[in-house]
C-alpha cells in the first residue's frame, strides 16, 4: 500500500543502503510513463512485479522486476476527456493498493477500478462521483479486509465531500460517509463521541451553514485513510468548506477542516475534531494521520501524529480526540496557536478576511505548511520526516455565485516566499522534544513525498529535480541524483527478486505548484493556479516537464 502499512509510517526496515554506503548509489533501470503532467503516485511493489499509476490518463502499467522494469502490461481505463476541465490543481494520481489478487486504484473522472495483478484484467469498475458537478479523485484508496475507501476531490468547485466504501471483491458500495449534512448522512449516530465541548451536538453538518449552503459545502476527502487494526477504527481528514471566502458562509461549517475516527466496517463515526472552525484560508485537514503508539509522560499512549496545513504539528489521543499536543513547525501570522482545553485554534483577527480588503503576509498560505506531501516515521531515531514548503500570502475576498461544475473560490491568492525564507524546507521533527532536530532549507516547495529505512536515510525530491538521500539522525545529505524532471512523486525502497535492496521514484513536474509548467501557464498571470504561479514563476527555468520512473541501487 502507499503508505508501507495501514499505520502510514513510511518506513521500511531494509538497512543494505546506510548511511556509509548510500553515497554510491547509481541508476539500475528507468521507464518513462509517456505521460508529462505532475507525477505524484507512490510505486507499489509487490513480489517480482511493481505497479505504477499515471496522472491522467491514469495508464496502469505492471513492470517486470526480474527482466530490468520492461512492462508485463499496461491497462489503460480511458477516462472521459472532460475530467481534465474540473480538475482544480493539475491531473494527479496519488497510486494504487494491492489487495488479495488484485490492483485497485481511482480515475480522474471518478471511477474506481480493479484489475488483476497478473494480467491486467478488468474485474470491476465502479462509479463514484460526476464530473458534472465539479467532482475528481485523486486520493490513493485503502483496502482493510475486504473494504475499499475512497474519497473525492473538488472542493474548489463547490461540490460535497465524501467517502465512500466499497466491497473489494465485486466493486458494490457498502456506505457513504458525507463531511456535510444531517448526522444521518454524516453516518453520526449514539457511537459519536467528540472529546470537546465545539465538536458536540445534533446536526451540526446542518446548522452550523448558511440554508442549504452545506450541499455544496466541500470537505472533500482527497488525502489519506489510515487503520488501526486494534480499535477497527480508520482515520481520515476532510478538506475547505465549499467557497473559500468565509465571508460568504458564517458558521463554524462543519465537518469541513476535520479529523473523523470511524468504525472500518460501518462507517459510524467514533470521534471527530474541526482543526480550523470557519476555515479562512483553505487550510484543509486532509494530511496523513500516523498511528503509532508513543511514550508520553511516563505512559505509552495510542496516538495519531500529523503535520497540518494550518501550520501545526498535532498529536490526538486516537481513541478519544483529545488534542495532546498542537505546535508550530513554520512561521504562522493566521493564528496564535490551539486551546488544548477546548480544542479551539485561536485566529489572529488582524488577519480576518474581508470582501473586497486585501490581507497581506497571512502565513501559512492556502496551500498550508505541508499539504498532502506525506511524512516518514522511524521507530529507530523516533523522528518524523516532514517535506513541506513555506510559503505566505495575500487574500483578498470577493463575490462569488454558485455555478455547477466551474471554480466557486470568492478570493483572490497571491503567494510568496515565507518571511522572505526559502520556498520549501525538509525537516526532522521530534515530537516529544516539539521541536525540529534538524532541517534542510529548499529553495523550491518540497512537494514530494519522503521514506526512512533501517540504514537510518531518508528520501525526498525536489521540484528542480534533485533525488537526495539524507542521513536520518543529522540530516547531511549523503548523496543526489540530477532527476530529468522536477519530483513531486512518492519514493520507495524494496528488496528486489535478486535480494538487492532498491529505491524508486516518480519524476514529472505538476501538481498545485507545478502547475505553471504541467499546464503551460502563463508566469505573468500571478493569479494562475489559484494563486501558485506568482510564487513559482521562476520554475520554468529550473525544470520542464517529464514522466519517468527512476530506480536506484548499489553496484
Amino acid at each position: 500500500m502507499p503508505g508501507r502499512n495501514y499505520q502510514a509510517t513510511r518506513y521500511s526496515g531494509l538497512d543494505q543502503i546506510n548511511t556509509g554506503n548510500a553515497k554510491d548509489l547509481k541508476v539500475a533501470w528507468t521507464f518513462s510513463t509517456g505521460v508529462n503532467r505532475g507525477h505524484e503516485a507512490a510505486p507499489l511493489v509487490v513480489g517480482d512485479t511493481m505497479y505504477v499509476v499515471t496522472p491522467f490518463p491514469n495508464i496502469l502499467y505492471a513492470l517486470d522486476l526480474k527482466n530490468g522494469g520492461a512492462a508485463k502490461w499496461k491497462y489503460q481505463p480511458e477516462p472521459a476527456s472532460a475530467a481534465q476541465g474540473v480538475a482544480c490543481c493539475d491531473l494527479v494520481n496519488r497510486g494504487c493498493v494491492f489487495s488479495n489478487g488484485k490492483i485497485i486504484f481511482n480515475t480522474l473522472d471518478d471511477h474506481t477500478i480493479a484489475v488483476d495483478a497478473n494480467t491486467g484484467k478488468e474485474i470491476w469498475k465502479t462509479k463514484l462521483g460526476d464530473i458534472n458537478h465539479g467532482e475528481t479523485i485523486t486520493m490513493a484508496p485503502l483496502v482493510v479486509k475486504d473494504k475499499v475507501y475512497v474519497g473525492n476531490s473538488g472542493g474548489e468547485l463547490g461540490v460535497r465531500g465524501w467517502l465512500t466504501c466499497l466491497d473489494s471483491n465485486s466493486g458494490k458500495t457498502l456506505w457513504r460517509a458525507w463531511s456535510t449534512g444531517s448526522d444521518a448522512d454524516c453516518l453520526i449516530g449514539p457511537d459519536f463521541k467528540p472529546f470537546y465541548k465545539k465538536d458536540q451536538g445534533k446536526e451540526l453538518g446542518v446548522s452550523t451553514w448558511p440554508p442549504n449552503r452545506w450541499q455544496i459545502g466541500g470537505g472533500t476527502v482527497w488525502g489519506w485513510v489510515t487503520y488501526d487494526p486494534e480499535s477497527n477504527l480508520i482515520y481520515y481528514g476532510t478538506g475547505n468548506p465549499g467557497v473559500w471566502n468565509p465571508e460568504l458562509r458564517p458558521g463554524d461549517n462543519k465537518w469541513a477542516c476535520s479529523i473523523f475516527a470511524r468504525d472500518a466496517d460501518t462507517g459510524a463515526a467514533k470521534w471527530a475534531y474541526q482543526m480550523n472552525p470557519h476555515d479562512e484560508f483553505d487550510h484543509d485537514g486532509i494530511n496523513e494521520n500516523l498511528v503509532l503508539d508513543l511514550p508520553i509522560n511516563g505512559q505509552t499512549r495510542k496516538v495519531l501524529l500529523a503535520a497540518q496545513r494550518n501550520g501545526y504539528v498535532y498529536m490526538w489521543d486516537r481513541t478519544t480526540g483529545e488534542v495532546l499536543s498542537a505546535t508550530p513547525f513554520i512561521r504562522i501570522t493566521s493564528s496564535f496557536g490551539v486551546d488544548l482545553k477546548t480544542g479551539e485554534l485561536h485566529t489572529n483577527p488582524e488577519k480576518k478576511p474581508m470582501t473586497g480588503k486585501t490581507v497581506r503576509d497571512v502565513a501559512p498560505a492556502a496551500p498550508g505548511a505541508k499539504d498532502w506531501q506525506p511524512c516518514a516515521w522511524s521507530p529507530r531515531t523516533n523522528l518524523l520526516y516532514i517535506p513541506h514548503q513555506n510559503l505566505a500570502m495575500d487574500y483578498q475576498g470577493t463575490e462569488a455565485s454558485y455555478i455547477e461544475g466551474t471554480p466557486y473560490l470568492g478570493v483572490n491568492v497571491k503567494m510568496y516566499a515565507n518571511g522572505n525564507a526559502n520556498r520549501g524546507e525538509f525537516c526532522a521533527w521530534d515530537p516529544f522534544q516539539k521541536k525540529k532536530v534538524w532541517a534542510i532549507q529548499e529553495d523550491l516547495p518540497v512537494w514530494s513525498g519522503t521514506v526512512v529505512t533501517a540504514g537510518d536515510i531518508t528520501f525526498y525530491g525536489t521540484m528542480d529535480g534533485w533525488f537526495k538521500c539524507v542521513n536520518a539522525k543529522t540530516g547531511d545529505v549523503l548523496w543526489q541524483f540530477k532527476c530529468g524532471s522536477g519530483i513531486i512523486g512518492q519514493p520507495v525502497t524494496y528488496k528486489g527478486p535478486d535480494g538487492k535492496q532498491y529505491v524508486a521514484v516518480l519524476a514529472g513536474v505538476g501538481g498545485w505548484p507545478g502547475a505553471i509548467v504541467a499546464a503551460d501557464l502563463d508566469p505573468r498571470d500571478p493569479t494562475g493556479a489559484l494563486g501558485f504561479v506568482n510564487a513559482m514563476t521562476d520554475l520554468p527555468q529550473k525544470t520542464t516537464k517529464g514522466g519517468m520512473l527512476y530506480v536506484f541501487a548499489l553496484p
